[in-house]
C-alpha cells in the first residue's frame, strides 16, 4: 500500500517538474492550488521546479512559483540555486528577479546595479551661478559695465553662434556660442524690449598663468534677448556667425560646456517671454534679481505678499520612461506624429499637481500605451531647454503587455527586443528603426538597460 501512494506521489512530482521545466503556466497554477507540497519537492539530481524554470527561461512560471512560496535558496546536488542556474544559462532577467526579490515581486526585472552619475547634455555646469549677488544691484551694475564680461543673444530665444572648423576634419564644423564684450552689445543693452539675465561667472583655476583681472577677479556671463531683430545693433566681427532658428534639432550640435549653458539661459528667458504681465492681478510688472524675478507693479497685488511661485522662473518636470517587457528581454518604445520616420523612443508625460514621480511614470505609460505598470525606478534626469522642462528618466516593469494606444500623443507603440534596440544604436539608420540622437536621456535609458 505504501509503495502504491509513494509511487503516485513521485509520478505526480515528475509530471509538476515536467510542465515546471516546459513553462505550463496554466497547468503549474493548477496543481499548486491542489498541492503546494510540490513547491519545494526535488527531483533527480536534486533539481526543484523553480529550478527548471528558472534554466529554461520561463519568467512567469518563476514568478507564480515565488508568489506561491516556493524557497528560492535551496541548492541541487551541485550545490547550484535557482538563482545560479539563471545567470549560467544567460537568462539575465530571471537571475536579477531572484537575487532581488524575496516576496515574488516584479523589482527584479529592474537593474541591481545602480547606473554611474550621468552628466547628461545641457546639464553640464560651466558657470558658477553666484544666486547670492542675484539682489547685488550694485555689483551686476558693476559688471554689466565691465570690459571682461561676457554677453551672450538671443532673439526670440534664438542664440547668437558661430561655426568652427574642426582641426582633424575641415569638413565638420561645430557650433559655439557668440561672446560679445560690452562694447558690441551696448546699443542692445540699451533698447526697452531687452531682457538681460545674470548667468554667472565662469569656473576658474587659479595658476601663476592666468591673466590678471580687473575688479574681484571674477568673469560675469549675462544672456539678451530681444522681440526685435538686434543684428543691426551689433558689432559683429565673425562672418561665420547667425542666429540659430528653431531649437531642435540645432541646439543639440552645441558642444557640452556651451550647452549647458543655453540650457540655463533659454529657459530662463522663455519664462520671461511668457510672463510679461502678473498673473496673478494682470498688471505690468519689472525685471528683478538678476533676471530670476518678476516684480508686478500693481500695489497691493497678492504676489507681493509672501513666495509666489509666479514671481521666479518655472520648472516643468517631465518623466520619461523605458518601459520593461516582464520577461527582461523587452522593451517598449513609442512614436508620435512629429517624429522623424521610423524613429521611436521613450514614453513621456508631465508630471502633474500632487503627483508622485512613480504615478507619473504609471498614468502616462497606461494613457498612451494601454500597458499597465508595476516598479519605478529612478535612473537620472536632463534639463530640456524647450522651454523649459526637466526631464526626470525612470526604468519600469509592465504587469501588462497588450499595447492599445491613444492615437492623440502618440500613433505607435511596440515591444522591441535587446537586439533589435542594439542594432538600432549600432547601426544607425541601417536598422529598421532608429531612436534618438545620443545627446537625448532617451537615449541613455535605452543604452543603461542593454549594457
Amino acid at each position: 500500500m505504501t509503495s502504491v501512494q509513494m509511487s503516485a506521489k513521485d509520478e505526480l512530482l515528475e509530471q509538476f517538474l515536467d510542465y515546471a521545466s516546459r513553462g505550463d503556466l496554466a497547468t503549474i497554477s493548477s496543481m499548486i492550488s491542489h498541492s503546494s507540497q510540490l513547491l519545494n519537492e526535488s527531483g533527480r539530481q536534486g533539481w526543484t521546479a523553480l529550478m527548471l524554470a528558472a534554466r529554461n527561461g520561463h519568467f512567469d512560471v518563476v514568478k507564480a512559483l515565488l508568489l506561491n512560496g516556493c524557497n528560492k535558496d535551496l541548492m541541487n546536488k551541485s550545490g547550484q540555486t535557482a538563482h545560479d542556474i539563471a545567470k549560467f544559462w544567460g537568462h539575465r532577467h530571471i537571475a536579477r528577479f531572484l537575487s532581488s526579490s524575496g516576496d515574488g515581486t516584479l523589482n527584479g526585472i529592474l537593474p541591481s546595479n545602480k547606473p554611474p552619475e550621468n552628466e547628461s547634455y545641457f546639464s553640464r555646469e560651466y558657470l558658477n551661478r553666484m544666486s547670492d549677488k542675484r539682489t547685488d544691484t550694485e555689483w551686476l551694475s558693476a559688471k554689466q559695465a565691465s570690459s571682461e564680461t561676457v554677453f551672450i543673444v538671443f532673439y526670440n530665444l534664438d542664440p547668437f553662434v558661430k561655426t568652427e572648423q574642426e582641426e582633424m576634419n575641415e569638413i565638420q564644423s561645430k557650433l559655439k556660442l557668440y561672446r560679445f564684450g560690452r562694447d558690441s552689445v551696448k546699443d542692445v543693452l540699451e533698447k526697452s524690449d531687452t531682457v538681460v539675465v545674470f548667468l554667472g561667472v565662469e569656473k576658474r583655476e587659479c595658476t601663476t598663468s592666468s591673466p590678471v583681472l580687473k575688479e574681484d577677479g571674477l568673469i560675469a556671463w549675462f544672456a539678451l534677448n530681444t522681440r526685435e531683430n538686434p543684428t543691426e545693433n551689433l558689432k559683429v566681427t565673425a562672418s561665420n556667425s547667425f542666429f540659430l532658428t528653431g531649437p531642435m534639432p540645432r541646439l543639440l550640435m552645441l558642444n557640452e560646456d556651451e550647452a549647458g549653458i543655453i540650457a540655463q539661459a533659454r529657459s530662463v528667458l522663455a519664462w520671461h517671454n511668457r510672463y510679461s504681465f502678473c498673473p496673478t492681478c494682470g498688471g505690468k510688472t519689472k525685471v528683478d534679481e538678476g533676471g530670476y524675478k518678476r516684480t508686478c507693479l500693481t500695489e497691493g497685488c497678492r504676489s507681493l505678499q509672501g513666495i509666489h511661485n509666479t514671481c521666479y522662473p518655472r520648472v516643468d518636470p517631465v518623466v520619461i520612461m523605458l518601459v520593461l517587457h516582464p520577461d527582461g528581454n523587452r522593451c517598449l518604445l513609442g512614436r508620435k506624429k512629429a517624429f522623424p520616420p521610423g524613429m521611436f523612443s521613450c514614453l513621456a508625460g508631465f508630471i502633474e499637481p500632487g503627483e508622485s514621480i512613480e504615478n507619473a511614470v504609471r498614468r502616462e505609460v497606461f494613457e498612451e500605451s494601454g500597458v499597465t505598470v508595476g516598479p519605478v525606478q529612478y535612473i537620472s534626469c536632463q534639463p530640456w531647454p524647450m522651454p523649459s522642462s526637466l526631464m526626470i528618466g525612470c526604468f519600469a516593469v509592465a504587469e501588462s503587455t497588450d499595447i492599445k494606444v491613444d492615437n492623440n500623443e502618440i500613433e505607435d507603440a511596440r515591444w522591441f527586443t535587446r537586439q533589435e534596440v542594439i542594432d538600432a544604436l549600432v547601426n544607425g539608420k541601417q536598422a529598421f528603426f532608429s531612436m534618438p540622437p545620443r545627446q537625448a536621456i532617451a537615449h541613455y535609458l535605452v543604452k543603461h538597460w542593454i549594457v
